[in-house]
């Protein structure tokens, strides 16, 4: 149906909050049914949101044990063993919003409100880059300040910004939606994924957390935000939902109902989709009726990647090592490391979390350096790779190299690469051993070509040169 609202003439509400509903009560799949689906998965078909209802329904033993073996086959098949690593970096906590979740909320007097500068910025990569990392995701909270403006020169000093070997070469961006004109604007300095989170797809929660008068209320207005980005040129845009505001399998039917609305409209789905679990925070009531458990958390991201085969999956530092750690294997391919989300938190904040100056409390907050060991030692293969961004590969055309495969050209030898150069730079000694076999473990799997010859040349041009930044 078409809606009329304040904020846009003509916008689609392609939520149908009855029939999403309706699929979730009325799903009885058999274990026929299941076996189908599964096999459409495998072919990497992405699913539609009825089908994906019917798997969220079938809750028999034998049923849940095929949905999770497939959706770590799958994950095998498409991104192989690479974890992509990244880390937040919040720049502002003004908001003009209300909304009930939220520690940033407009009337939540004990959050500390701050805007870092261009030169706090700087800090903060330098502590960042000297960590090792190469991509960032910048965080602002919705607020006349953080315009397309603003936003852009942030960009701008990110990317200017190299200390040694380290620089940023990836920056996306969390922020509130736009117009096409704000959305150029910021595409110009060089984003890579817009992501926009629409909380809740339920029109009566939504309307329920984000009060009336504010802007974040407007449900259409940010439901087609990635929307206007795609319009407006951003090739990638990440879409999410936090987990908690309401009946979660509805939350994962509105998501993979947003990614078809895409592909169908603009010809290519989300680059990624994010699923935080609500957390406490400072100042936010604890008396939420929906909060997701570990056994249907675990279920809702093996649904997912079922249900979108080739959609990045995001798993943040919200959630506890150990359950990171598990889900890993069936459906996340990104994951944020050594990450502190207070304002200034890379380099004012000590070990403990500060509550009054973050967004939400985190369940894991160990360092880079371990996160990326722990990954080797569970034979991942971490990636800092931003090659396809730089290359063009993204958007429609990212999908033409990997829906048959042909990604995997890229990817490995890049994550090989980007991998040596955390090892030669910034890891530990133990990190560094580890890493170094597994970089030879993962050249033995390439098969002969003069491609992984130019490949061991490049690794070890980085072990013994400055050379860096050498992808394919």
């Amino acid at each position: 149906m078409t809606v009329l609202c304040s904020t846009h003439t003509d916008a689609k509400d392609f939520i149908n909050d009855e029939r999403l509903a309706g699929w979730l009560a009325c799903a009885r799949p058999d274990k026929q049914r299941v076996r189908e689906l599964l096999a459409k998965s495998l072919a990497k078909e992405p699913l539609e949101p009825e089908e994906t209802a019917a798997l969220l329904a079938a809750s028999d033993p034998d049923s849940t044990e095929a949905i999770f073996e497939t959706a770590r086959r799958l994950k095998r098949e498409v991104y192989g063993n690479r974890i992509v690593l990244f880390a937040p970096l919040y720049i502002g906590s003004e908001c003009v919003n209300d909304c009930r979740y939220c520690a940033f909320r407009r009337s939540n007097p004990a959050a500390v409100r701050r805007t870092l500068t261009q030169d706090e910025i700087r800090e903060q990569l330098r502590a960042l880059e000297n960590k090792g990392h190469k991509r960032l995701i910048l965080v602002f909270g919705e607020h006349p300040r953080y315009g397309p403006d603003f936003i852009a020169e942030c960009v701008r000093t990110v990317y200017d910004f190299k200390v040694g070997h380290g620089e940023i070469r990836r920056v996306n961006i969390n922020a509130a939606p736009m117009d096409h004109d704000g959305y150029r604007l910021v595409k110009a300095a060089g984003i890579g994924t817009y992501q926009i989170f629409q909380e809740t797809y339920h029109h009566e929660t939504y309307a329920n957390i984000h009060p009336r008068g504010t802007r974040k209320a407007d449900y259409l207005w940010r439901l087609h935000g990635v929307g206007r980005a795609m319009e407006a040129g951003c090739d990638d845009v990440g879409i999410g939902a936090l987990f908690g505001l309401y009946d979660w399998r509805f939350e994962v039917l509105g998501l993979v109902s947003h990614a078809r609305y895409l592909e169908e409209s603009y010809g290519v789905g989300p680059h990624t989709i994010s699923f935080p679990r609500l957390r406490s925070a400072c100042g936010v009531e604890t008396d939420w009726p929906h909060l997701v458990s570990n056994d249907d958390f675990k279920r809702l991201i093996a649904i997912l990647r079922l249900s979108v085969p080739y959609t990045g999956l995001i798993l943040t530092a919200r959630e506890r090592p150990e359950l990171r750690r598990e889900v890993m294997a069936f459906g996340v391919s990104q994951i944020d490391a050594g990450s502190r989300i207070e304002l200034g938190g890379y380099t004012e904040a000590g070990d403990a979390q500060v509550m009054e100056r973050e967004q939400f409390s985190l369940g894991d907050i160990r360092s880079l350096d371990e996160v990326l060991r722990e990954l080797l030692q569970d034979g991942y293969l971490p990636s800092f790779c931003t090659a396809c961004y730089r290359l063009g590969r993204t958007g429609e055309h990212f999908m033409e190299f990997a829906i048959p495969g042909f990604i995997q050209r890229y990817c490995t030898p890049n994550a090989l690469a980007t991998l040596t150069e955390y090892l030669v730079d910034y890891a530990s000694p133990e990190t560094r051993q580890l890493g170094l076999k597994a970089v030879e473990r993962e050249l033995a799997k390439q098969p002969d070509s003069s491609q992984k010859q130019e490949l061991r040349g490049r690794l070890k041009r980085i072990q013994e040169t400055d050379a860096r930044d050498l992808y394919f």
